[in-house]
């Protein structure tokens, strides 16, 4: 079994910034991908950003260049610096992973999520 646990969430004034983070646990053989989504109240799920294979990343256009995706490969932890938060950053943010575990199978996991509030 695989489960994937979410911190880092909380009330942030505009401008500021937030780390996200998501720690992978189980029959973990590795990680292929991780990903960050995010709901905003009233809209769909989005993908946020990606990394594959400890160094390659892909980030969405609306937060490109403020928010910066990295993993930990030891601690199976995946990581979301959000910088210049906005108000539109306001969501609900999850955490994915695609995962091969010790009985040889591969599938996807979802965190709990996790609110991200930027409000003055």
């Amino acid at each position: 079994q695989v489960q994937l646990v979410e911190s880092g969430g909380g009330l942030v004034q505009p401008g500021g910034s937030l780390r996200l983070s998501c720690a992978a646990s189980g029959s973990i053989r590795s990680i292929y991908t991780m990903a960050w989504y995010r709901q905003p109240p009233g809209k769909q799920r989005d993908l946020v950003a990606t990394i594959t294979g400890g160094s390659t990343t892909n980030y969405a256009d609306s937060v490109k260049g403020r928010f910066t995706i990295s993993r930990d490969n030891a601690k199976n932890t995946v990581y979301l610096q959000m910088d210049s938060l906005t108000l539109e950053d306001t969501a609900v943010y999850y955490c994915n992973a695609d995962v091969r575990t010790y009985l040889l199978t591969r599938g996807s996991y979802w965190g709990q999520g996790t609110q991200v509030t930027v409000s003055s």
